[in-house]
């Protein structure tokens, strides 16, 4: 409950678009995605990616980071395509 709760905190204080939500969104992915609950990681990933994308910009090195983790998620999937 500890990457849960860190969500919950940092969106009643931070609002739903700080940069650091997506941090934290993206560690509750790749703890997910370590279990094997692709499916649940995924919106994750998704979310911190539009935060990123919203709050940073669209270049930003720390949306590099979502991408790439997206990606891998992607692969491990097997969704090649969407991955590349």
């Amino acid at each position: 409950p500890l990457y849960k709760r860190a969500i919950t905190i940092s969106e009643t204080s931070l609002g739903p678009d700080h940069p650091d939500l997506a941090t934290r969104l993206n560690n509750l992915a790749g703890l997910l995605q370590a279990q094997g609950k692709y499916d649940e990681a995924e919106p994750l990933y998704k979310r911190a990616i539009a935060i990123g994308e919203t709050s940073l910009g669209p270049d930003h090195p720390e949306l590099a980071t979502s991408l790439n983790n997206l990606g891998n998620l992607l692969v491990a999937k097997g969704k090649y395509d969407e991955a590349e």
